[in-house]
Order: structure tokens, then C-alpha cells, then sequence
């Protein structure tokens, strides 16, 4: 099925979708063979889905299979998010969730309990399983805002008609409808807000967390549900004109966010900003969690269009940082959080006499960016006083950062390096050393590192501001790139040579085939090949783990590997431990050079899955 999708991955939608409609009818097997297809979907079909990226299918396969293996922390996680989320409730505000140890005392029971203990009888568990699956929404009322009001007025004209529904099936609804109300608050703003850029094109979506990854959230952190801040999310969107405008889309981002906190009371502690620091696989975006209007917790994701592309189909893909152990960068995913609250106190770093560990490391001259309100400006420390709890930074007023942020991963990075580089030197020579210093274009803050770990501005008076700064995260090559380009400035050198030299360096860093307009439906299929291959390998580990718990023998693993023959992308299916000589004769070639991966390799060079064989002449 693997290889056959690589050339129609339409065979594996259609797969998907046949599994989904087996999943929500499943209540017509016996309960034997219904967790038993509910287990098989959960480990092999539901990981297939997260690696195709069709998230919200994903997440209705897990909830159902939740629903049958699971039927009872199913129903108490459904239960309590209702009492959240119910505005009607008057008792809601002196509950307090009580769930957590209820569900880490039953979850030790839960794999012995199975779905025959619920029901007394054949009749009621097809009865009661029926109910539970009902209450799994279907994914594509998150993708379809008249297919959701049509799904709320249906279960109301039957509310009012006495059709009486499942408990659950109506705390479903609750959930659907309190996400409804918070997306139309949101959206009320936002129209009458003349704050974002007038004309840019913004759009809303929203979804609820799959009851199953609640669960999981909730033991791997071993929080309650109330600290899942993730459980109903919205997520804006600000259109760049396909990156035309992405640095106004950026400004953008930050307008929102003062919409967001605005309108509803944000959490201490819970704002990580992506944007200026991205994560280690390139994912930009702003995240804050506030508290609703039913003082429930909501999470907004804020985004260019560019950003969100990037994503959900580049490289920041939601499986590949999620599930990958590569470590693609370092120090390009560590959060910084910043709360509303300056009093607040909530780190997770280390803390070394006062100062979280990962500010430790600055030195004078390490580039910073200020931001006030949606004006991200460029800026650079210039002295670290007290162990690094204040620091005073020089800003440069004329030197607006949005699109530095928005292109930080382009060939052009050194340019901007040598903009922070100049301001460091400009302050250097004019012997600026304290708060007030400076001239029309540029001026020295003195910033103070708070309870939230957050740099805040502090003015003449001592008080704190809304004002503070981001520290930016440098991988290695960023910073030995950036001091380079300070060391030149200093010395009175031109960069440009530095620009010529690392352009140079960058073309000689592959020997892979070359991408042209033929080639791109090659490139596709092998890199869709690749990542089945990978998620095939990884379903197989965890069911020889499995068997070897079991005490079964079995091994699963198939003695065959596949490679793609280059340029014309055809798979070839050998047995395991076939050399590159084996290929060639497979191909006709037998006795030429063969390149695999790019690389000259020798005649016994054992072949891998997902090789890419080149006969060159």
C-alpha cells in the first residue's frame, strides 16, 4: 500500500476515509472486535494521518478510538470540559477540576478494564457506545462555518422539539457552541478595530483538542485539565499577499495580539513568541492563552499567511517537530515566555543567582529587539550590570525590525548583521554609558529582568513598562556569522566579501541532483516515499516492542528495502543487504559508476530505504 500510494496518494485517502466510516459505525461489532479494530486504528492509522498532515481526521480517528477503549475517562474529560465551558452553569466558578487524580487513579485500571465491565447487557452496549461515538464531533464542522451552525441549529430545533438527546451528546454540543461564541467575539473585534493594517486580509479558524490528546497532555505533564490552556484554540491568520507584505503582515501579528489582551484577561506566564524566536524546525508564530469570556482558557495562535504555509507544508510541519528527534538547530527552539503580569513567576529555565540560564551566555553587542505595542525595533546591549539581572540597551529609532523577523532565515541575514554591528560601534565610539544617552536617532533603556523572565523597561522613576525586549536566540553558524561581521565592522572592512565568501560556501555544500521544473514530480515522490519509509520503520519498532513485551518471537520487519532509481523516479524493491553492484544490474548497468545520494559510492556499498541510484556517464 506504501509504494502504491508513492505514485496516487489518493489509495491512501481513500483508506483514510473508508477506516473513519468503519470507526464511527463501529458500535454494530461485538465489543471484542471492536477494541481490537479501534486498537489497530490508533496505533498504525491515526500516526499515517498525523504524517500525511490531515490533522483534523486525525483527531476525530482518535477521539472514537478513545470512545471504545477508553469509555469512561472518555466520558469524566467530556464531563469536566463541559462544567468549563458552560456559562450557564451557576455553580461553574466554585468548581474546581478535580479530575486529575480521579484519572491518574482510574488510568491505572484502564487497561484492565475492559468495555464488557460498563454494560449489563448486549443491548446496552451497543446502546451506550453508540451515544459515546455520537458525541465525537465530525472533523469537518472545524472546517466549515455554515456546516457548524447548521450542526447547532439541528441539535436546538431538536432541543425544542423534546427530542431528547445522550448527556453527552449535548456536553458535545456545549463544547462546539462555546468555541462558536469565542470565535465570533473574536471576529466582532477584530472588524471594528482599526488597530491591524487597513485592507489586510485576516482570517479566523478554530478548533477543539481531540479528548485524547487531553488525556495524553494531561500524564505526560501530569497537570489537570485546567492547565491544558490548548483544549479549544483559535488561530488568525494575516495575509502577506503571497510575502509582498509580509513585514507589515508581522506589525500586524503584534496589533492582534494587543486586540487579544485586550479583550480577554491573558494567563501569566503563558505567551511564547515565535516570531522573533523561532523553533528549531523554522516554526514562526505567536502563542498566548487567556481567559475567555466564560473565564475558561482559550489559546490564539497569531500568523502571516507565509508562516502558517510554512507550517503546515514545510519543514515546521505539525508531525516532523512533533515526532522527529533531529535536532535542527540550537537554541532556535527555546521559549521565552512574557507575561502580562510583571509580578508573575513562571520559568522554566534554570536559574543561576536570579537569572535564568539561558541569559548567562550574553555578552555586550548581542542583538535584541525592542518591542512596544506592534513597533519592533533593532537593537544591541551595552552593558550587563548586576550578574544580568539589568541590562542597558541601545536602540535605534530609525531601524524598524518587522521585516528582520519576518526574512531571518534569508541569504541576506548579513546585512541586517551589520546593521546591529554599526549601532553596537556607533555607541562604542560616542562613549553613550547611561540611560538618556544618545541623540536624535538613537537613545540607551535600562531594562530590568522581572519575576516573568522577561526583560521590562524601566524608566527614570523606576517603574516598569509595557516596553521589553527579546533576547534573540543565535544558532551556532548565526553567531559565529553575526561576530564576524562586528569584527569587520570595528576594523573598518567591507562585508561584502563575507557575503561573497558564504555564497560561495553555500554552493558547495551539495552534490545532490539538481531540482528543475521535470524533475520537481520526482523530487515529491521521493520525498513522500522517504517519510512513509520513516513511518513505517517507526509503527514497526513499536510493534516489536510490543511482541517482545508479549513474549513473543515474531519479527516484523520486512527483509526488502526500496530505492528510487534517478531521474525518473522509478521504486525498485531489493531484499535486504543488496549492494549498489545489485542495483546496477537490476538496471542494466552493470560494471558503471553508480552515485547514491549524490555520492560516488563503491560497488559494495549496501543500499538503504529510500536511496536515491544515479548512473551517471
Amino acid at each position: 500500500m506504501l509504494l502504491g500510494m508513492v505514485d496516487d496518494p489518493r489509495v491512501v485517502l481513500i483508506k483514510l476515509a473508508d477506516r473513519l466510516h468503519n470507526m464511527r459505525t463501529i458500535y454494530a461489532l461485538p465489543i471484542p472486535k471492536a477494541e481490537a479494530v479501534a486498537q489497530e486504528t490508533l496505533a498504525v492509522w491515526c500516526s499515517l494521518a498525523s504524517r500525511l498532515g490531515v490533522w483534523a481526521l486525525k483527531a476525530e480517528l482518535e477521539d472514537l478510538c478513545f470512545a471504545v477503549l477508553q469509555p469512561q475517562v472518555f466520558m469524566k474529560i467530556r464531563s469536566e470540559l463541559t462544567s468549563m465551558w458552560n456559562s450557564t452553569s451557576k455553580d461553574k466558578s466554585m468548581r474546581r477540576s478535580s479530575i486529575r487524580s480521579d484519572l491518574l487513579a482510574s488510568t491505572k485500571e484502564v487497561h484492565a478494564t475492559s468495555t464488557h465491565d460498563l454494560f449489563s447487557s448486549n443491548d446496552q452496549e451497543q446502546s451506550n457506545m453508540e451515544d459515546l461515538l455520537q458525541a465525537v464531533l465530525p472533523f469537518d464542522l472545524f472546517l466549515d462555518r455554515r456546516r457548524r451552525s447548521d450542526f447547532l441549529n439541528n441539535l436546538q430545533s431538536n432541543s425544542e422539539a423534546s427530542i431528547r438527546k445522550p448527556k453527552i451528546v449535548d456536553d458535545a454540543a456545549i463544547a462546539l457552541t462555546s468555541l462558536a461564541a469565542c470565535e465570533e467575539e473574536l471576529q466582532q473585534e477584530l472588524l471594528i478595530t482599526t488597530s491591524y493594517i487597513p485592507g489586510m486580509e485576516v482570517r479566523l479558524s478554530s478548533r477543539l483538542k481531540s479528548l485524547y490528546s487531553i488525556y495524553c497532555k494531561m500524564k505526560r505533564k501530569r497537570v489537570g485539565i485546567r492547565q491544558v490552556y490548548d483544549a479549544r484554540a483559535l488561530r488568525v491568520i494575516v495575509g502577506d499577499k503571497n510575502g509582498a507584505l509580509h513585514g507589515p503582515a508581522v506589525r500586524s501579528c503584534y496589533s492582534i495580539l494587543d486586540i487579544v489582551h485586550r479583550l480577554w484577561t491573558p494567563i501569566d506566564g503563558e505567551f511564547d513568541d515565535y516570531i522573533i524566536n523561532p523553533k528549531g524546525s523554522g516554526y514562526q508564530s505567536l502563542h498566548t492563552a487567556v481567559q475567555a469570556s466564560d473565564s475558561s482558557p482559550l489559546e490564539v495562535q497569531i500568523r502571516t499567511q507565509r508562516m502558517h504555509e510554512y507550517a503546515e507544508y514545510g519543514l515546521a510541519a505539525h508531525w516532523l517537530y512533533k515526532e522527529s528527534s533531529v535536532n535542527t538547530g540550537s537554541g532556535m527552539g527555546n521559549k521565552i515566555k512574557q507575561s502580562t503580569s510583571y509580578a508573575s513567576s513562571s520559568s522554566e529555565d534554570e536559574i543561576t543567582d536570579g537569572v535564568p540560564s539561558k541569559y548567562i551566555s550574553m555578552k555586550v553587542g548581542h542583538p535584541v529587539l525592542r518591542i512596544d505595542g506592534n513597533h519592533l525595533l533593532a537593537a544591541v546591549i551595552v552593558s550587563i550590570e548586576k550578574g544580568g539581572k539589568e541590562l542597558l540597551v541601545a536602540v535605534r529609532f530609525t531601524l524598524e525590525a518587522s521585516e528582520d523577523v519576518a526574512e531571518r532565515r534569508s541569504s541576506f541575514q548579513l546585512k541586517r548583521w551589520e546593521a546591529y554591528a554599526r549601532l553596537h560601534k556607533k555607541v562604542t565610539e560616542k562613549w553613550w554609558c547611561a540611560p538618556g544617552h544618545g541623540d536624535w536617532s538613537t537613545n540607551l533603556e535600562k531594562y530590568t529582568l522581572c519575576r516573568d523572565g522577561i526583560y521590562h523597561k524601566q524608566d527614570q522613576f523606576g517603574r516598569l513598562l509595557p516596553t521589553f525586549i527579546q533576547i534573540i536566540d543565535l544558532t551556532e553558524e548565526e553567531e559565529e556569522e553575526y561576530w564576524m561581521v562586528v569584527s569587520a565592522v570595528f576594523e573598518g572592512k567591507e562585508t561584502s566579501t563575507l557575503t561573497s565568501e558564504s555564497s560561495n560556501g553555500d554552493r558547495s555544500t551539495s552534490d545532490l541532483p539538481i531540482s528543475t521544473p521535470l524533475s520537481d514530480p520526482i523530487n515529491n515522490k521521493v520525498h513522500l516515499l522517504r517519510t512513509m519509509l520513516q513511518w513505517e520503520e517507526q509503527v514497526r519498532r513499536r510493534a516489536s516492542v510490543a511482541e517482545r513485551s508479549l513474549g513473543s518471537l515474531t519479527d516484523p520487519i520486512l527483509r526488502e528495502v526500496a530505492i528510487i532509481c534517478w531521474p525518473y523516479g522509478k521504486i525498485m524493491r531489493m531484499s535486504t543487504g543488496s549492494t549498489a553492484a545489485d542495483a546496477g544490474r537490476r538496471m542494466g548497468v552493470d560494471g558503471k559508476l553508480l552515485w547514491v545520494n549524490g555520492q560516488l559510492v563503491l560497488p559494495q556499498t549496501e543500499l538503504k530505504d529510500g536511496d536515491i541510484v544515479e548512473v551517471r556517464t
